[in-house]
């Protein structure tokens, strides 16, 4: 008998797993708008998912349906609750397609990309499913103290158009 792997190829670090409301669609969704692969499905008796696996770039993405019955009555995917507190966050060589290509698949833009005081292009996003998302660029390394500079006059209003 072969020994197991503890941790599974490719499974290794954080893995975000995503409660939606209509999982199947969801990834339907994150296909067309972030370029997702599907690794696997599994559907309970009643045809909800109970889990899911795609790929976005390098990164495994586990998603499942709400089970509120398992859940002591209670809904926890974000549409649900009003409100995601999580944002998940991708570098990507062009943020601003990607958010372009987010948007046209029915994400909502919360923040146009904009060049950022950290050395960054960065924006955000909404899914359908209430689920927020960052795109960034990496434009330019900078020091700690660079940063602290830059932050200063970021929150100080200088170089505000108003």
């Amino acid at each position: 008998m072969s020994k197991v792997n503890p941790i599974p190829d490719g499974l290794e670090g954080i893995i975000a797993h995503l409660v939606v409301d209509d999982c199947a669609k969801a990834l339907e969704f994150y296909k067309k708008a972030f370029g997702a692969e599907e690794i696997c499905r599994m559907p309970a008796p009643d045809g909800r998912l109970m889990h899911a696996e795609i790929k976005i770039g390098s990164t495994m993405v586990f998603l499942a349906d709400d089970f509120p019955e398992y859940c002591g009555g209670k809904a926890r995917n974000p549409n649900a609750l009003g409100a995601s507190p999580i944002t998940l966050t991708q570098y990507v060589r062009d943020c601003d397609a990607a958010i372009d290509r987010a948007a046209k698949a029915g994400a909502t833009v919360t923040m146009p990309a904009a060049d950022m005081f950290w050395g960054d292009r960065y924006g955000t996003l909404s899914d359908p499913f209430g689920h927020s998302w960052a795109f960034c660029t990496h434009l330019k390394d900078m020091t700690p103290e660079e940063m602290g500079k830059a932050a200063e006059a970021a929150f100080s209003g200088a170089g505000c158009d108003h």
